[in-house]
């Protein structure tokens, strides 16, 4: 296994225990706030912010995370018709594209976001944080995705993953 390879195992299975970690939160955070409005009667505002804002963590990161298992959403009916070799140029014609939406929405567009409400000094409602740091988890993921097209697009070209 090479060291890349290493390091690509490594950076998954780091992201997938924090998923882990973040949906567990979010579990715990909504069994508490049903427990706390239907059994003691009153009702933790920060607990539906704190659901939120990991729910936003977790639909980001997991997409990064589907883009490194290569597990994402596509639709298949035209890519299965190619030959081999057309396949693979469609393939790192895809991951191409990823590329450019991860750079230009997420970090440039999520980057900008991220900038504008620190600048601004936006805090959120009930926990009062400041909402750049909800927000930078775009940015960050936006950086995930490239590194791992980057990685997907050397290994179809070197022809070390099914297309």
């Amino acid at each position: 296994m090479s060291k890349s390879e290493l390091v690509f195992n490594k950076v998954n299975r780091i992201l997938e225990w924090f998923l882990i970690l973040i949906f567990a939160l979010l579990v715990l955070d909504v069994l508490f706030q049903v427990f706390s409005r239907y059994i003691i009667g009153t009702s933790f505002t920060w607990t539906e912010e704190f659901a939120r804002f990991s729910l936003i963590w977790m639909t980001v990161l997991g997409a990064a995370y589907l883009n490194a298992k290569r597990e994402h959403l596509s639709m298949d009916f035209v890519y299965e018709k190619l030959s081999p070799s057309n396949k693979r140029k469609a393939s790192i014609l895809i991951e191409l594209f990823i590329f450019l939406f991860a750079l230009v929405v997420m970090v440039v567009g999520g980057g900008n976001l991220v900038y504008t409400t620190l600048h601004l000094e936006q805090l959120s409602g009930t926990l009062r944080i400041p909402l750049g740091y909800v927000y930078a988890i775009m940015p960050f993921s936006g950086l995930l995705i490239m590194i791992f097209s980057i990685y997907h697009i050397t290994r179809i070209y070197t022809n070390k993953i099914s297309n």
